[in-house]
Order: structure tokens, then sequence, then C-alpha cells
């Protein structure tokens, strides 16, 4: 039973983990401008950007690929520079995000080590980063006075859902290719 739960890996050294989550960081904040550029192109705006999640997937893919310090750094810190850089997401919503994309990360790099589907993986990561954004937008509405609904968390799931399928079908091909790079290079 043991060898059908986990697997062996060769870890990865702190500074690896550290670049990778850089790595992620950026491109969790390029992403969302070049989709809300698609949008502001499109007509649709930031509507684009809210039904892709655009940010997710490169958090994902770093706690997928290089752990779950890289997976969650790259989720806690991608929200606050695009933030500063961008004023997106707004501030309302920033500490909400942070736990959500903080939550995907560590969770994927935590989950990196198991012999699931990956597309198990990825669907346990979506319902553990949506709950506790979904516990945070309560707290935070409820006993932090919040302006922010609790009726946002079912919204966010209806707006995101092309997002969500988008991971279902993208984290388990980029991951697949990725660790066959990773593989033959080391």
């Amino acid at each position: 039973m043991e060898n059908t739960v986990v697997y062996k890996q060769s870890r990865l050294s702190i500074k690896t983990q550290t670049l990778a989550a850089l790595a992620a960081a950026g491109a969790a904040v390029a992403l969302p401008q070049l989709v809300h550029a698609l949008g502001a192109f499109s007509g649709m705006g930031t509507g684009l950007g809210e039904m892709l999640l655009p940010m997710h997937l490169p958090v994902m893919l770093a706690g997928f690929l290089a752990g779950p310090l890289a997976g969650a750094l790259s989720g806690l810190v991608a929200p606050l520079v695009s933030h500063m850089l961008s004023g997106m997401p707004l501030a309302a919503m920033l500490p909400f995000m942070m736990v959500e994309l903080f939550a995907y990360g560590l969770c994927a790099g935590l989950l990196k080590r198991f012999r699931l589907p990956m597309l198990g993986k990825v669907l346990l990561t979506q319902v553990v980063g949506r709950a506790l954004r979904a516990v945070a937008i309560l707290v935070g509405f409820y006993l932090l006075g919040s302006k922010i609904a609790p009726a946002v968390i079912w919204t966010s799931i209806a707006a995101g859902f092309a997002g969500i399928v988008l991971q279902w079908a993208v984290l388990p091909l980029l991951t697949k290719k990725a660790e066959r790079l990773m593989t033959h290079e080391g």
C-alpha cells in the first residue's frame, strides 16, 4: 500500500525553490496583464481575467513542480506585487486572493509527492484554495467588517468556471511536460 500512495522524488535546493517561486510570481503578475489587455481589446475588460483566472496557473504549477515552499511563496507574493504594480486585484479583494493563491501553491506542493492522477491533484488543490478563500471572506465579513459580501464566494466560482476547467486541461499537460524536461536535464 505504501508505494501506491507516495513515491520518492529528489528534493530541490532552497535556491532552486526560491527561483521557481520568483519565476512563478513573475508569471502570475505578467499573465493577468496579458489577459486584461486581451480583455480590453475584445471589449470584455477585466471580465476575461475573472473568467480565465490567469494568476492561478503559474502558482499551482510552481507547487506541483518545485514543492510547497515555492508554491506558497509565489501564491503569497504574486497578488501583492500585481496590486502594487497595476492596482489589480483591487485592495478589497487582495487579502482573500493572497489566502487563496497561498493555499493553491502550498496544497499543490504538498500533493506533489502523492501518487494520484494529476487531475485529482488539481481538483483537490482547487477545493482547498477556494474553501480557504471562502473562510477568509466569511471571517472578514462577519468578524472584521469587510465590505466583501459572502455572495462573492459563489459568484466568483461561477464567473471563473472556464478558468477552473482550463486548469483541469492545462496543468496536467504542463506538469508532465516540465517533469520530462527536468528529468532529461537532471
